[in-house]
């Protein structure tokens, strides 16, 4: 065995080891804390998003307005737990550092506030604002828990809310629900975008197991236009979070439509998921050939994401919640509960016959990376290297490679290790967090190792990024082609990434570099 040895000093300690009305701004309970004294409890992510304290899941009304970026999620503000739900604030200017607001819907009569999107009414369409100043506006699932307790099916309608000051204070329209429930027991989670084709705005929402596609021109009335997914996609379990949008085919001028389902469970490795389908739409119905689900991420920890509205570029920015069902309420932290992955950029590309969307890091995640080594790594058949590390669990790792037989391993001196295994004889990525750390809060987290089929990888230099955080890492292979997101809680930071050459043929890692990653609080 050839060793590396890297010897750096961190700037960063991890310690690891070791029912009501809206209320005024000025009476709301989450007061702003001195962050200088928080983010530091063992296991808080360093670089993703996560909640000051309390329980959070979905990403909701992610969108942008007045150089602000949005991200509102399912909140909870009294416990660890999921309880009532709320939805939460934060903005950012650059999807990289963000600002804790105060709490943007609270439950009322018609119940909690379950997740939803958010436009900006730019021609006032709703008449809650002006042309000089359009409203944002939120579009939301209530809730109703004692009719849910009374055992009825129609506990769950749609509501919407404004804001005129971009998104630092509510009103709740007077004529909640807008669109009320027939009977159909999951009826939820409104992803609303202006329509193009017909000049009206949109809305996609779930019905038990398959989608329904509604219609309106003053977000007030909706008419219910068509139905997918009868027969189509992944129905292991209820869908959720739908989102639908147009791309682009990289390097073409054809034009596809990509509709997001999540659905729990039903997912390929256990649990929460989210497959994608592409395919057309005609301002009414989406249709599609595809008929097996495909999925945005093979890991066990992307949930319920949905993409950002208004974006002045055009760009397709993702977010995921980076939990899973099966455990999030048992994962061992403390403080709070939850993050969210990386913000991703989508995009199509054709590779082979399949259209393929890819989801890969926003570049301005770059600002935060520093790099500690950078070189070239060549590994004979059937051999190991290994490069020391004081602190693997905060930073990126990234290389290019002809290889596809080939395992890394991430260590530290407790015995403690997640292993990233590239199977090229049988066209499949395994990552294996059975011994990643503390793992015994609940029988389903690190049971079994997750299996990726990569089947329509092309030929050449393959570029392998990694990112880990103190308790996740996200693994993007052929710059997002395919992708896995796991959460980890080792009890110390890993310090050692042992290198394998599992083919006979020699292998290089070519441009292989460690950076580190600043924390963004």
């Amino acid at each position: 065995m050839k060793k590396t040895t890297l010897l750096l000093t961190f700037s960063l300690v991890l310690v690891l080891i070791g029912a009501c009305k809206d209320v005024p701004k000025n009476e709301l309970p989450m007061q702003p804390v001195n962050l200088a004294n928080t983010y530091k409890e063992a296991y808080r992510p360093q670089y993703h998003f996560s909640p000051q304290e309390k329980w959070m899941n979905d990403p909701n009304g992610l969108v942008y307005h007045q150089g602000v970026y949005h991200l509102f999620y399912q909140y909870y503000p009294d416990d660890i737990v999921w309880g009532p739900m709320h939805w939460g604030h934060a903005v950012s200017k650059d999807m990289v550092y963000w600002e804790h607001k105060p709490i943007a819907l609270f439950p009322d009569e018609h119940g909690y506030i379950f997740s939803g999107s958010a436009v900006v009414d730019k021609e006032n369409s709703s008449g809650f604002g002006t042309m000089e100043n359009p409203p944002l506006v939120a579009i939301f699932t209530y809730h109703l828990s004692e009719g849910e307790e009374a055992g009825r099916n129609d506990y769950q309608t749609q509501g919407i809310a404004y804001s005129l000051d971009n998104g630092d204070s509510w009103a709740k329209y007077g004529g909640n629900p807008v669109i009320p429930n027939s009977g159909i027991k999951d009826f939820r989670d409104p992803k609303v975008f202006w329509n193009n084709k017909i000049n009206k705005w949109t809305m996609l929402l779930v019905a038990g197991d398959h989608l329904q596609i509604w219609d309106s021109d003053n977000l007030k009335e909706w008419e219910k236009v068509s139905e997918f997914g009868h027969t189509q996609g992944a129905h292991g379990g209820v869908w959720e979070c739908p989102d639908m949008f147009p791309l682009k085919v990289e390097g073409t001028d054809e034009e596809k439509w990509v509709l997001l389902i999540s659905i729990n469970p039903g997912a390929p490795n256990g649990g929460s998921g989210t497959q994608y389908f592409v395919g057309d739409f005609d301002g009414k119905r989406f249709t599609t050939d595809q008929q097996k689900p495909r999925w945005i991420d093979w890991g066990t920890d992307n949930y319920a994401g949905v993409t950002y509205n208004n974006i002045p570029n055009g760009d397709r920015i993702f977010i995921g919640w980076m939990s899973n069902w099966q455990y999030a309420r048992d994962t061992p932290t403390k403080k709070w509960r939850s993050a969210m992955t990386v913000p991703r950029k989508l995009s199509l590309k054709k590779i082979g016959d399949k259209h393929e969307l890819i989801n890969y890091p926003l570049k301005s995640l770059d600002t935060l990376l520093q790099t500690q080594l950078s070189k070239q790594l060549t590994i004979g058949g059937m051999e190991k290297d290994s490069v020391s590390f004081d602190h693997f669990n905060q930073t990126q790792v990234k290389f290019k490679t002809l290889a596809r037989n080939f395992m890394l391993s991430f260590k530290n001196t407790k015995g403690e290790e997640t292993v990233i295994h590239f199977d090229g004889k049988n066209s499949k990525v395994v990552l294996d967090r059975t011994a990643s750390g503390n793992k015994d809060f609940q029988v389903d987290f690190g049971k079994t190792p997750h299996y990726m089929p990569v089947d329509n990888l092309p030929e050449g230099l393959l570029e392998i990024r990694i990112l880990i955080d103190w308790s996740s890492v996200e693994l993007f292979v052929n710059g997002g082609q395919y992708v896995m997101t796991d959460q980890i809680f080792p009890t110390e930071n890993y310090s050692l990434l042992e290198l394998q050459n599992t083919s006979e043929e020699e292998t290089t890692f070519r441009e292989f570099t460690i950076s580190t990653i600043k924390s963004i609080w």
